[in-house]
């Protein structure tokens, strides 16, 4: 099957609401030296695409410029970091084999070579993502994943949401038989969190809105506490010995109420603001304690390998909570923004 010149794309050229995903035709990119043309097979949604769009991560020093995640963004951009498909043609240089192969794209820009890099830019943000038919990406950056059991749209549920929480895992040190706390834990990051903790043999956990805490339960959660109830009243009597490592999409009142819960030596790791930026919390509680604060972005590409074995032996279960076409983009990000839903939105271009 040859590859067609142009295709179906949903880009943004401004910052603003839903209103200003476009859906247009462009030429179908021609993968570079070192890289791989991929047909979009399903392209998962996350926070990061509507706070992107919206421009809501401030800068330092201005915390609200209209912005993306990494500084100003390029326009017009196709959005959309999370991509599974087959690999349809390879750039010059590469192994023709791979046509054909499924995989997965890390859309991560890394800072540097090797496996502990830092990601300093995004697909679908620093450079154009997977809202089209079609999307290129670095050779190295693909992972094959044509043996694996689990669906398109479950692997496309992985690469940020499931990236983000291995990564605040690694960089928490979180081991078997601790006890993890884990907020907004009926989120895309915080479901994959519930879903590896409870893997590597952890006791989970889970502060989730009442609606939602069967689901999360079922994901793997020891005991889910109701957010909208004294939060540190009832870890205390779910948690009496105290938290070892708290998985924090939150932030917001729940460092300064949870960070006395920590044990000695505890680990706070943050990879979110969802109850606000602005944090105040008693310091006597982190350094009495030799407690850790860990901010968490994303992934290394060590922790995305780790990631990718993982899915490769179905270990985790990615939830799937609804699909739309590509022309709907709009209304899937307005899905994804009002939080209704448990588990990964995904597109079918």
């Amino acid at each position: 099957m040859g590859v067609p010149e142009s295709m179906r794309a949903v880009r943004i050229t401004a910052h603003g609401g839903p209103e200003v995903l476009e859906l247009t035709e462009v030429a179908v990119p021609a993968p570079q030296a070192g890289e791989v043309l991929v047909q979009v097979g399903a392209v998962a949604l996350n926070n990061t695409d509507v706070w992107t769009r919206e421009g809501a991560y401030g800068r330092p020093g201005d915390p609200k410029a209209l912005s993306g995640w990494r500084g100003p963004i390029g326009f017009p951009r196709i959005q959309g970091a999370d991509v599974a498909g087959r690999i349809v043609a390879v750039g010059a240089g590469m192994d023709a084999k791979l046509v054909g192969r499924r995989v997965v794209v890390d859309p991560a820009i890394y800072d540097s070579e090797g496996p502990d890099a830092n990601p300093v830019g995004l697909m679908g943000s620093e450079r154009d993502g997977g809202y089209a038919e079609y999307v290129t990406a670095s050779a190295e950056r693909v992972h094959d994943m044509t043996e694996s059991p689990l669906t398109d749209d479950q692997l496309a549920a992985l690469p940020t949401a499931y990236g983000t929480a291995l990564g605040m895992i690694e960089r928490g040190r979180l081991r078997e038989g601790e006890t993890v706390l884990v907020s907004g834990a009926s989120g895309g990051v915080g479901l994959a969190l519930v879903q590896i903790a409870r893997a590597r043999g952890a006791r989970v956990l889970a502060i989730s809105s009442a609606t939602k805490i069967d689901s999360v339960r079922e994901a793997g959660a020891h005991e889910v506490v109701d957010r909208a109830q004294d939060i540190a009243e009832q870890l205390r009597a779910a948690a009496p010995e105290g938290i070892d490592v708290a998985l924090d999409v939150v932030a917001g009142e729940l460092v300064a109420e949870g960070l006395p819960l920590l044990r000695e030596g505890g680990r706070w790791v943050v990879a979110g603001a969802l109850g606000g930026y602005d944090v105040t919390f008693d310091v006597r509680r982190l350094y009495l304690h030799n407690a850790q604060m860990i901010g968490s972005s994303m992934h290394t590409p060590a922790h995305f390998a780790l990631l990718m074995d993982l899915a490769r032996r179905a270990e985790i279960q990615p939830v799937v909570a609804a699909t739309f076409p590509l022309d709907q983009a709009a209304r899937a990000q307005e899905e994804l923004a009002r939080r209704g839903h448990v588990g990964k939105i995904v597109m079918h271009p």
